[in-house]
């Protein structure tokens, strides 16, 4: 689209974006007091030298001297022109880039509702907050003061109170210019269509402000103080607010002088407020709905261990099981999650107030790891004396370990099932073969049109090799994915490639090594481009979104180490099996290199 990008959206732009969460998606960030550091993407080093403030939304990296916003982070990372970077950042927030000397009156009348709504929510805030100090917010007083709520940690969250008339907050913003309009568009009217009347969505009731990562409103949660329905009330879906990817009390979990190690997920805001007033500043809540993969991919990228916290009743582990389901994808190596249950009956605001924050947190210390409760719901009914209960056992943690990433964990877990279920790992994995193959149709078709005649195509994803379809990488693709996620590594890669066997993973790594060390690219992206279109571009960006199961300073030695291997492994071939190769390269016309015909006759 032709036109300049208005200054003023890229500065409204940026206000919005956490610069945290677009850098850690891309480097693995560690909190270091109130900033996040890292090793430095843009120059080789081995001490941690680039940092990340959240506070300032700026990144500096005091070896190299790179620095900026999260604008011009994805500009130098991601090597994208400015345009596309900026139309990159808009996607996060769904938002469409506005042009200059452009008609489009859908468009401007969409940036005028934005303008009109960007101080609006923080407006409603303020709001709640002086009715709460006023003589009507004395039962909200009295209410929070019941619950043992200080005003340190009202303060802290922000606490307000909404007034019980029907069109308080309304006057309130009409008279300061807010149309009816944008007030029902960000949630905060209720329009009566059948009476066309507008009036407060939230009426007396005590107000959490749901806030971004930044500190700013973008929504609220009312209890009730009296006998209405519903007792909790959320926002609903806005321009600004999503229930699947914010968390209740993240913004202020961030700003615990503790250092954050660890996340607890609780089910309410009063649990996360309650808790604070203990002095457990680390618990954060979903907003009614259950915990989804955004949720748990913004957790990870804080913290390396998060402990769901249940109730003990069924409908607890009902809500535990499907947790269990959304984390197992994500459970890379370096990860922790963990699954507390409360005595039945009790919250965490009431454990908390009966037994103390030490009894908690040992509580919390003490939770059930993830793998005993994946194996304890599995045997849930089953005898597993009987081969019939420990084939379904088997089969049912076997479709959960398919959903884990290849790494220390996975492995261990097949251990684990192999010495509860009797059956060997070779057994297991061939189960899980089935499994797989049983789930997933001929490629390119619908599974209800495949035939035993039809030739499968590839797909996007469609593997090399058999070990791929396992999810188990071969070696030549780990150093694939090793070379796309970190193409300097190429470095370390011996000149000779005679390592490399002659089939489709070898040539395409093969490929792919010339081509980093012809281009010195820094950027998978750009690397990636090189491919785009075919088969084998494909496959790389399969294989080039998994995460890395291990540090950045652990990648070199496993180059190294995958490249000796397979040089040993190439040495020990008997002379017949040296001579079946060098036929086949005959067959496929190349020569016979000097070094093959001496081992040929030795």
């Amino acid at each position: 689209m032709a036109g300049q990008i208005p200054q003023r959206f890229i500065d409204d732009l940026l206000s919005r974006v956490d610069v945290v969460e677009v850098v850690g998606e891309r480097v693995q960030l560690k909190k270091s007091g109130r900033n996040y550091s890292g090793l430095c993407p843009f120059h080789q080093e081995k001490s941690p030298s680039f940092t990340v403030s959240a506070d300032k939304q700026f990144y500096h990296c005091f070896g190299c001297g790179a620095h900026g916003s999260a604008l011009r982070f994805l500009m130098e990372y991601d090597k994208l022109p400015f345009p596309e970077a900026v139309e990159q950042l808009a996607g996060r927030l769904g938002l469409e880039v506005p042009r200059e000397g452009v008609d489009d009156p859908r468009a401007r009348e969409r940036e005028k509702k934005r303008d009109q709504g960007v101080n609006l929510l923080e407006l409603a805030a303020r709001f709640y907050r002086e009715r709460m100090a006023m003589q009507e917010g004395q039962a909200a007083h009295a209410y929070l003061d019941q619950r043992g709520l200080s005003p340190e940690v009202v303060k802290t969250y922000g606490v307000g109170y909404a007034p019980a008339g029907w069109d308080a907050l309304k006057k309130h913003l009409s008279e300061r210019g807010v149309s009816e309009a944008v007030q029902i568009e960000y949630g905060l009217l209720i329009h009566h269509e059948s009476s066309g009347r507008t009036y407060d969505r939230f009426r007396d009731r005590v107000m959490f402000p749901i806030r971004d990562l930044r500190g700013r409103t973008i929504a609220f949660g009312g209890r009730v103080l009296g006998d209405a329905k519903p007792k909790y009330l959320n926002s609903p879906e806005t321009p600004v607010f999503h229930k699947g990817r914010e968390l209740y009390g993240l913004y202020e979990a961030r700003q615990a002088p503790e250092k954050l190690e660890q996340l607890v997920l609780v089910e309410g805001y009063m649990d996360v407020v309650a808790l604070a007033q203990f002095g457990i500043r680390n618990a954060v809540a979903t907003l009614g709905t259950a915990t989804t993969e955004d949720h748990l991919r913004r957790l990870f990228r804080m913290v390396s261990r998060v402990v769901f916290c249940f109730d003990g009743d069924r409908a607890g582990r009902q809500a535990a099981s499907r947790a269990l389901e959304t984390v197992m994808p994500q459970m890379i190596d370096g990860r922790e999650a963990r699954f507390l249950f409360l005595p039945e009956g009790d919250d965490p605001d009431d454990l908390v107030r009966r037994e103390g924050a030490q009894a908690f947190k040992d509580r919390v210390t003490c939770a059930m790891p993830l793998s005993e409760f994946l194996f304890e719901q599995a045997a849930q009914g089953r005898d597993l004396n009987a081969v019939e209960g420990r084939e379904r056992f088997a089969s049912q943690v076997l479709a959960a370990l398919s959903k884990v990433p290849e790494g220390m964990l996975r492995s261990l877990l097949f251990e684990e099932l192999s010495r509860r279920s009797g059956l060997k790992e070779a057994q297991l994995n061939a189960l899980l073969q089935q499994q797989e193959a049983r789930r997933l149709p001929a490629a390119g078709q619908p599974a209800s049109s495949a035939t035993p005649e039809s030739e499968p195509a590839q797909t996007a994803a469609a593997p090399l090799s058999g070990a791929r379809r396992r999810g188990v990488l071969s070696s030549i693709e780990r150093v694939i994915q090793l070379l796309l996620h970190e193409p300097t590594l190429v470095d370390v890669v011996d000149e000779s490639l005679e390592w490399l066997p002659d089939d489709e993973e070898g040539s395409l790594c093969r490929e792919l090594i010339v081509l980093l060390r012809a281009g010195r690219f820094r950027s998978p992206q750009v690397v990636l481009a090189h491919f785009q279109g075919s088969t084998q571009g494909q496959w790389l960006t399969s294989l080039a979104q998994q995460e890395l199961l291990m540090p950045r300073e652990a990648r070199k030695a496993e180059v190294e180490g995958i490249i000796e291997h397979l040089q040993q492994a190439q040495r020990k071939r008997s002379p017949e099996q040296e001579y079946a190769a060098l036929i086949d390269q005959e067959r496929a016309g190349k020569s016979w290199t000097v070094s093959s015909a001496s081992a040929l006759r030795s």
